[in-house]
């Protein structure tokens, strides 16, 4: 197999860069999350790993203490997909009407 010709076939495959439909059905559910949730998500496991770490539940603390992370990084794709929109089609509710159109590079 050519390799430009590989290149050019990667290039084709989704050149309007279109998400799919179950992305597009998780955005649609998450987006109507509110943000903060993530963050107390976040902030309850730490709660409940350091309880776990004072009660010498070192191994489920461990594993409840990993949890943050996810949480908040779940928040941010939250967010973002409130502000830009599915695949920037959309103006988000916090953007102004046509503001997609700077991202679009109209």
């Amino acid at each position: 197999m050519d390799v430009s010709n590989l290149k050019e076939k990667a290039d084709n495959f989704n050149p309007d860069h279109k998400e799919g439909p179950v992305a597009r059905a998780i955005e649609e559910y998450t987006a109507k999350l509110p943000s903060d949730l993530f963050l107390w998500a976040a902030l309850g496991s730490m709660a409940v790993s350091a309880t776990l770490k004072v009660m010498k539940k070192d191994d489920e603390a461990l594993f409840v203490g990993q949890w943050p992370a996810p949480f908040l990084l779940l928040g941010l794709y939250n967010k973002l997909v409130k502000v830009k929109g599915s695949d920037g089609e959309k103006d988000g509710p916090n953007r102004p009407a046509g503001a997609n159109a700077e991202i679009r590079g109209y």
